[in-house]
C-alpha cells in the first residue's frame, strides 16, 4: 500500500513539472532533466522524511514492528530512486507525446506551427490551475474564518481519540461466512468465550515442591479464570505448564485486566518468597504486552519523529515557522483519522459500510504504525506544496502571490495523487480481517483529510496570516545551516535572467 501510494505521488510530481517544461517549448530530454533538477529534489527530501518517520518504529523496541518499519523504508527508498532515475529516462524516451493532452499539448502544437509569440508566458502551461487559483485566493482573502473553521473541524473529529481502547480483535469479529468465525462461535457456546484465548503459565518449581498445588488453587480462585487444565510437567527439566481459560473473550478488556492481575497479585501470592518462578504467556498475553509496550513508547516515538521531521524541513525550507506549522497540521490530520477509526470500530458508526459485523478494539500496534506511515505521507504533500510556494516567493518576493501561485500549481497534483491513494487504501478497508480494515480506513481517511482540509484550506490560511514571517530564520541559525535550498527553480531563473530574491533572515 505504501509503495503504491508514494510511487504515484513522486511520479505525478515529477511528471507535472516535466509537462510544464514541455509546454514552454523545451526539448523533451532537457525538460526531463530540469524536472528532476527542480521537482526531484523535493521528492528526495519527501522520501527522506517518510523514511525517518517510519524508521522511528524502532523506538518501540518491538522486533516485528522494527522489521516492518525497515521493510516499508526499503520500499519508499526504492520508489525515490526510481523517481529520479528510471522515471526521467522514460520521460525523455517518450518525447513530446506526454504534452499532447489538454491545453498543454495544444500550446506545444501551436509552437510547432510557428505561433510562439502568443505562448511565451510561462503561466500558459498552468492555465488549468485557474479554478484552484480562485479558490486559494478566496481563502487567502478570508484567512481567519477558514483557519478557525478548518481547525475546529479537525479537532472535533479528533475528540473520539479520548475513548481509544487498544486490544486484539478475535475471530468473533470475522464475517459469519468464515469457518474461523463458525468455529469460534461453537467453541464459545460449548465451553465459554475464554476457551478461544487460553493463557499459558510456565512454572519452575525448583526448591519448592508444593508450589504447583498452591499455584493451581490460587489461579483457579481468581474471578477472571473459568478453569485450569491439568498440570503438565516435563520430566527432563521439571518445568510445569498450566493452561488457563479466562471467563472473557480474547479481545475483551477484562481479559487484559485478568492477565495483569495474575502477574502482579496472584502468582506472587502463590509463589511467595521461595526460589520458584512462574510466568504468564500465550497469544492473548503476548499481544496485551505489545499493546502496553507501544502505549508506553508512543510519546517517545512521536516526539522523536516530530523532532527529526522539524529539523529536516528546517534544512529544506530554511525557516522556523514553516516546519513548525507543518508538524502541527500533520498532527491534526492524523488525530482526526484516529478519531474516525475509534468512531467506526469501537462505536460502530458506519461500520456496516465496510463490512464490520461487530465493534472491536483498535489493534494495539496499529496506532504507532499508522502514525509513522501517515506522518511521512503527509510530509510528502507538505514538501511538494511548500517547495513550490518557496519557489514563487524567491522569484517574486511577495508572500501573497507565492501562496496563491504555489498552492494552485500543485493543487491538482496533490488532489489527484491523494484520490489514487485513497482508492488504493479503501480497497483494503473492505477486507474481511478487521486489522486490515483498520489500516485501510485509517490511511484513506488521513490522506483525504490531509489533501483537502489541511493542504487546500489550513495551509493557505495560516501562511497568509503569518505573512513574511513564514520565511523568518534567525541570523545565527542561517549561518549554521548548510546551503543548497531544495525546490528552487534555478533553471527558470537562468532562462528568464532573473536572480532568486533573498530569504527573510533576521539580520
Amino acid at each position: 500500500m505504501v509503495g503504491l501510494g508514494v510511487g504515484i505521488d513522486y511520479a505525478l510530481f515529477v511528471l507535472a513539472r516535466h509537462r510544464e517544461y514541455l509546454a514552454r517549448g523545451l526539448d523533451p530530454r532537457e525538460a526531463a532533466g530540469r524536472a528532476v533538477a527542480t521537482a526531484g529534489r523535493p521528492v528526495v527530501f519527501a522520501g527522506g522524511t517518510v523514511v525517518v518517520s517510519i524508521l522511528g518504529l524502532a523506538v518501540a523496541n518491538v522486533p516485528f514492528m522494527t522489521v516492518g518499519g525497515l521493510a516499508v523504508s526499503i520500499v519508499v527508498l526504492t520508489m525515490v530512486v526510481a523517481s529520479v532515475t528510471l522515471l526521467p529516462a522514460f520521460l525523455g524516451a517518450a518525447g513530446p507525446r506526454l504534452a499532447r493532452a489538454g491545453r498543454i499539448g495544444r500550446a506545444l502544437q501551436t509552437r510547432k506551427l510557428g505561433r510562439l509569440a502568443r505562448r511565451r508566458d510561462p503561466a500558459a502551461g498552468a492555465a488549468h490551475a485557474a479554478g484552484w487559483r480562485r479558490w486559494i485566493g478566496h481563502v487567502s482573502q478570508h484567512p481567519v474564518p477558514y483557519a478557525v473553521g478548518a481547525a475546529g473541524l479537525l479537532l472535533t473529529a479528533t475528540l473520539p481519540v479520548l475513548g481509544l481502547r487498544v486490544g486484539l480483535p478475535d475471530d468473533g469479529s470475522l464475517p459469519h461466512s468464515r469457518t474461523e468465525r463458525r468455529a469460534y462461535d461453537l467453541v464459545a457456546e460449548g465451553f465459554g468465550p475464554g476457551t478461544n484465548g487460553p493463557l499459558v503459565i510456565a512454572a519452575d518449581p525448583t526448591g519448592d515442591p508444593g508450589v504447583l498445588d498452591r499455584l493451581v488453587a490460587t489461579v483457579a480462585a481468581d474471578p477472571g479464570i473459568a478453569s485450569v487444565a491439568p498440570t503438565h510437567i516435563d520430566r527432563a527439566t521439571g518445568i510445569a505448564t498450566l493452561v488457563v481459560f479466562p471467563t472473557t473473550s480474547p479481545q475483551d478488556k477484562a481479559t487484559a485486566d485478568t492477565i495483569a492481575r495474575l502477574r502482579t497479585d496472584v502468582l506472587p501470592t502463590a509463589i511467595g518468597h521461595g526460589p520458584a518462578r512462574a510466568h504468564v504467556g500465550g497469544a492473548a498475553a503476548s499481544l496485551s504486552d505489545v499493546g502496553q509496550r507501544t502505549s508506553q513508547r508512543l510519546p517517545v516515538f512521536v516526539a522523536a519523529v516530530l523532532a527529526m521531521s522539524f529539523l529536516l524541513l528546517m534544512l529544506v525550507f530554511r525557516s522556523i515557522l514553516v516546519p513548525l506549522k507543518a508538524v502541527l497540521l500533520n498532527l491534526l490530520s492524523i488525530g482526526a483519522a484516529y478519531g474516525i477509526m475509534v468512531a467506526v470500530f469501537q462505536w460502530g458508526w458506519g461500520g456496516a459500510l465496510i463490512g464490520l459485523e461487530a465493534t472491536v478494539p483498535i489493534v494495539s500496534f496499529i496506532p504507532m504504525f499508522l502514525f509513522a506511515i501517515l506522518f511521512g505521507l503527509s510530509m510528502d504533500y507538505e514538501v511538494f506544496l511548500l517547495s513550490r510556494v518557496r519557489e514563487e516567493y524567491l522569484r517574486t518576493g511577495d508572500n501573497g502571490t507565492a501562496i496563491v501561485e504555489g498552492v494552485s500549481r500543485t493543487a491538482r497534483i496533490i488532489t489527484s495523487a491523494a484520490l489514487i491513494m485513497v482508492a488504493v487504501f479503501l480497497s483494503f478497508a473492505v477486507a474481511e480481517d478487521p486489522s486490515t480494515k483498520m489500516f485501510g480506513l485509517g490511511l484513506a481517511t488521513a490522506i483525504f483529510i490531509d489533501a483537502t482540509v489541511a493542504r487546500m484550506v489550513l495551509v493557505p490560511a495560516t501562511m497568509t496570516l503569518l505573512g513574511r514571517t513564514n520565511w523568518w530564520l534567525p541570523k545565527w541559525l542561517d549561518w549554521m545551516l548548510p546551503r543548497g535550498p531544495v525546490g528552487t527553480d534555478d533553471t527558470d531563473a537562468e532562462s528568464t535572467g532573473e536572480a532568486p530574491r533573498p530569504r527573510l533572515v533576521d539580520r
